[in-house]
């Protein structure tokens, strides 16, 4: 009988510890338990006619998502991946004005893509703030690969803290595969998710002051002794249009092919903020910016 018990209890102390080993290389994520609260469906809902395909405004004052347009609906986020890029790399260096060597083999792949650049070259050494404002403003992937780089020792690591970010938030329609917005037909997300992902960043103060920057002046480095001067797209591309209030305070553009114009912006009226995500519209750098008519139509519906 009493074999009998110690084997059973031998049995049971597998178990444990199988159990035990199991969920210490599988740790459980809490996907369920967003960091932040998920906006509700508000009683007025904007009808404007878009040109882009997919749409949502977002109070946040209020926590009320004022205009859906397919929210849901899986799209390429193109350049607005860029969005999450720098706020996973504020959440891991300590310290922005950290010095980094930009290597040579990290530029390569990005003039066979012709990805947007921010103007680094091979080797030059600058801070990682230097590379936070030059992944928003001129949306470089030049910038935003060293971020990866610097931080994780490869983008494929990097991404990897991108996706365990989107689960944290509660972006359950999105999946990133790189750091810059490349077309790849595996990395998507939805309005919907960058708005969350966007309503989250803009709490920390480092994220919100590169958003909302018009331009940023880079010191002297080892390859450009003047330094120089990054500028945001979309304030370039908004000055370009007749916009007399200035609401737009912020913002991130984006485009490919596949993807279209898009827009992610923050917007205050009547002494509140609004964000509003938009992508799909038709055109290119060359034609009219309907992401931009598009974010000065649904703003001017909120006077």
């Amino acid at each position: 009988m009493f074999k009998r018990k110690g084997f059973y209890s031998f049995i049971l102390l597998m178990i444990i510890f199988l159990v035990y080993m199991f969920v210490k290389e599988y740790p459980f994520q809490q996907i369920d338990n967003p960091l932040l609260e998920m906006p509700k469906k508000g009683e007025i809902n904007l009808h404007v006619n878009l040109q882009s395909s997919n749409a949502i405004l977002v109070n946040l004052d209020t926590n009320k998502i004022l205009l859906d347009k397919d929210s849901d609906e899986i799209i390429y986020p193109a350049s607005l991946t860029k969005i999450m890029t720098v706020l996973v790399a504020i959440e891991n260096i300590s310290n922005l004005q950290e010095k980094i060597i930009l290597p040579k083999s990290i530029f390569k792949n990005l003039y066979e893509e012709n990805a947007s650049m921010a103007g680094f070259l091979p080797n030059e050494e600058v801070t990682a703030e230097d590379l936070l404002y030059g992944s928003m403003l001129p949306s470089g992937a030049d910038a935003s690969i060293g971020l990866a780089d610097y931080i994780t020792g490869s983008e494929s690591k990097f991404v990897k803290l991108m996706n365990e970010k989107a689960k944290q938030l509660g972006m359950k329609n999105t999946h990133f595969v790189n750091a810059t917005g490349l077309h790849h037909p595996d990395h998507y997300t939805s309005v919907k998710d960058i708005s969350i992902l966007l309503q989250y960043a803009l709490t920390n103060n480092t994220f919100r002051d590169i958003y909302t920057a018009e331009r940023y002046s880079i010191k002297s480095t080892n390859l450009h002794t003047e330094g120089m001067t990054v500028t945001s797209r979309m304030f370039k591309n908004l000055k370009a249009i007749e916009n007399t209030r200035g609401e737009i305070i912020g913002g991130k553009t984006g485009y490919t092919e596949q993807a279209g114009l898009c827009l992610a912006s923050l917007a205050t009226i009547k002494g509140e903020e609004y964000i509003l995500v938009t992508v799909g519209a038709q055109g290119d750098s060359r034609t009219e910016q309907f992401n931009i008519t598009d974010a000065l139509a649904v703003y001017q519906q909120l006077y």
